[in-house]
């Protein structure tokens, strides 16, 4: 299994006036669960895409599986990590069954054709992202939703032992949501690395064993969901009032942290800095 470090990590876009990450300084520990939340612009797509080398820093070091990542060949990452980025656009019409097969491709390369444990691999992964039925289906007829789930079906038939995903359930009703989470938090427990970059303060704080919260392009909070989500701490960050109420349960998740945004117009002014008000 192999886990990342990262060490006063610093990148900055050239059209932007202030850098996306700034000495950030993580380890994402091996066989574990791990979500990376914060506000719009916090710069979580930014250390996903560095962790992966898509990016080069301007400063700083990034570990995968303790040899810097940058030693990594393009074909061994490949087969180390499966990647499902936040949106991509199909080139070619292909169909599902396409797409979710091109997950083989580290191990075959360009000439070698599907075995039956590549075939068994790609029928697995469509029905664990209940895309099977969409086989046929060419890719740019799909919806947002059925699209993710088929990158995402791609990323599992490449059966690599981490996975790096980015806003994974973006586009996905609440079942394929739910369905996707509880998905990842059993390839965790069965000791893949999962690394994901989400929105969703709850469902991470239900399903991830970790949580990392950026601001700013730097490191807020990290830890359990439990240390990272306190009121102060996500008051802070984003900037509006909230309570923090423990997930009623049943099941594995009871008691885990939830996030309840507070309304109205005190709520409006505590936001800016006016006082705390308690009225939802």
């Amino acid at each position: 299994m192999s886990g990342w470090r990262c060490a006063g990590l610093t990148f900055r876009y050239p059209e932007s006036s202030r850098p996306a990450v700034l000495d950030l300084s993580l380890e994402i520990p091996a066989g574990t669960t791990t979500a990376v939340l914060g506000p719009n612009g916090s710069g979580k797509s930014t250390l996903l895409r560095l962790l992966l080398r898509i990016l080069p820093p301007s400063a700083g070091t990034v570990e995968f599986g303790g040899t810097p990542v940058a030693r990594w060949g393009r074909d061994a990452l490949a087969r180390a990590v499966g990647v499902v980025p936040q949106g991509e656009e199909s080139v070619f019409p292909i169909s599902v069954r396409e797409l979710v097969g091109m997950g083989r491709y580290p191990h075959l390369g360009a000439w070698r054709r599907e075995g039956d444990a590549d075939r068994r691999a790609v029928e697995e992964a469509m029905r664990r992202c209940d895309v099977a039925d969409l086989a046929a289906r060419p890719v740019p007829t799909l919806s947002g939703g059925e699209r993710q789930r088929a990158r995402v079906a791609r990323a599992l038939a490449q059966q690599a032992p981490t996975l790096a995903l980015d806003e994974p359930t973006a586009s996905l009703d609440v079942a394929h949501e739910m369905a996707i989470f509880e998905l990842l938090r059993d390839l965790g427990h069965a000791g893949k690395t999962v690394l994901l970059v989400t929105h969703n303060l709850n469902l991470a704080a239900r399903y991830a064993d970790r949580l990392v919260l950026l601001d700013g392009g730097r490191v807020a909070a990290e830890g359990t969901p439990r240390e990272v989500l306190t009121r102060e701490t996500v008051e802070r960050v984003y900037g509006w009032p909230v309570e923090i109420v423990p997930h009623p349960g049943p099941g594995p998740d009871t008691g885990a942290p939830q996030v309840v945004p507070l309304a109205g117009e005190q709520c409006v002014r505590m936001a800016h800095g006016e006082g705390r008000s308690h009225a939802a």
